[in-house]
């Protein structure tokens, strides 16, 4: 289906409620459940699934086979990698209902998720922090974090580009592709203002 404001494939399921905004693209056999609200510009690829009450942001590239569930918030320019995982529920158990036990899960600004990437809910993931292939989340992580492997740990830190940043002995780094500039303050990473 198309309209003047956003593209929905003809095999993708959107449930009467669902809000799409302007631009935004959702793609084959793609099943976005009732009040789920998806921002503008988003990409949600193919085989992704959007739980209700799910809240995506504006310019989220979605890719293909991610299950977004109940409780998720992702906030504009998040980027979820092909078949990485979110959970609801700390302890599921088939024939014990859970439903109001759900956890929020926060994907904040311009983070990214990489491939095969499991996030344990209840955490947040910090603005620009980057989740490495196959990592295991199970605690919040902070802004531009490096992240990786089981169970995920700190490597390094990242720059808004999508960089890895190296502090020098006075604590600040730049990024190689921008020039922007980066201070490790109490080993938490703030952007500084040109």
């Amino acid at each position: 289906m198309t309209n003047n404001n956003y593209f929905i494939h003809e095999t993708a399921v959107v449930d009467a409620g669902a809000k799409i905004g302007n631009g935004t693209k959702i793609w084959h056999f793609a099943h976005l459940m009732s009040s789920c609200t998806i921002g503008n510009d988003c990409s949600i690829a193919q085989n992704v699934f959007v739980g209700s009450n799910v809240v995506i942001g504006n310019k989220v590239k979605v890719q293909n086979n991610v299950s977004i569930y109940t409780g998720v918030i992702c906030e504009d320019e998040v980027f979820l990698g092909p078949s990485m995982v979110f959970t609801n529920v700390i302890n599921p158990r088939s024939a014990v209902e859970r439903k109001s036990e759900y956890l929020t899960t926060l994907v904040k600004k311009g983070a990214t998720i990489g491939a095969n990437a499991t996030i344990i809910c209840g955490v947040t993931i910090g603005r620009y922090a980057f989740i490495g292939a196959g990592a295991v989340v199970t605690k919040s992580v902070p802004d531009y974090a490096l992240v990786t492997g089981n169970p995920a740990k700190q490597k390094g830190w990242m720059s808004e580009h999508g960089m890895k940043l190296i502090f020098n002995d006075s604590r600040f780094a730049t990024c190689t592709a921008t020039g922007e500039k980066y201070q490790l303050i109490n080993n938490l990473v703030v952007k500084i203002d040109n």
